[in-house]
């Protein structure tokens, strides 16, 4: 069902969307993907906001039934926006998904997790077959790492330790990120931190390694999945 209330989202994204030809572009194609019964993983960000508006009108003109499973608090609301049904990992296994990156390398190696919902959406990514990518040329990067720095989500009683632990690897920087619009840092829906990584290489492993460490719930390396990245 759509919001009826005077805190509903709008049908538009509440702020000015940058490259948003290309990104419009990119969003009508995937909304081509859609088949009637289909389970789709559904991302955040002003391109994944996009897709899932041209997604929803398709679904709509051909009274299909789509379940969406959505990745964060934003992707959930926007699909009641759009009168989407949604569902859970614990209900079903999405057939694919869709969502966007900070960064992306030659490699399809990919920087998520700027809008912090970065656990969500590796469970999500991890249980599709496979996700769309959904991005613009500004998302590509020679070297991985280039233009973002990693998120890692910890534990907060593990801030310390994780900080600590990472003076292994060849890290250029560590931060803990604050929040904007209120005092203290930011916290994620399941109740966790951000320290905000730049190191000096990332290797393949690195994903692993970090995931390894005491503390940490997850990284914004996504590194090897199953994705084909789409832009234009």
């Amino acid at each position: 069902m759509k919001w009826n209330n005077s805190l509903a989202i709008n049908e538009n994204w509440s702020s000015p969307i940058s490259n948003q030809e290309s990104k419009q572009k990119v969003a009508e194609q995937v909304s081509h993907f859609v088949k009637d019964g289909d389970i789709i993983g559904v991302g955040s960000g002003s391109t994944s906001f996009l897709a899932l508006k041209a997604i929803a009108e398709r679904v709509k003109r051909g009274g299909m039934n789509v379940m969406a499973i959505p990745t964060s608090q934003e992707a959930l609301m926007n699909c009641a926006t759009f009168g989407l049904k949604t569902t859970t990992l614990a209900g079903a296994r999405p057939d694919w998904g869709f969502d966007g990156a900070d960064e992306v390398d030659g490699q399809n190696r990919l920087i998520k997790g700027r809008g912090g919902a970065l656990f969500a959406e590796k469970l999500v990514m991890a249980s599709a077959p496979k996700t769309y990518i959904l991005v613009d040329e500004s998302k590509f990067v020679e070297t991985l790492g280039q233009a973002f720095a990693v998120p890692v989500e910890v534990d907060p009683r593990a801030v310390h330790l994780v900080e600590t632990t990472l003076k292994r690897y060849p890290v250029k920087e560590v931060s803990l990120r604050m929040a904007e619009s209120k005092d203290g840092p930011v916290i994620t829906e399941s109740g966790n931190l951000i320290l905000d990584v730049r190191f000096d290489t990332i290797s393949n492993d690195m994903e692993k390694e970090l995931s390894a460490i005491p503390g940490v719930i997850e990284t914004g390396l996504f590194i090897g999945y199953s994705v084909e990245i789409m832009t234009v």
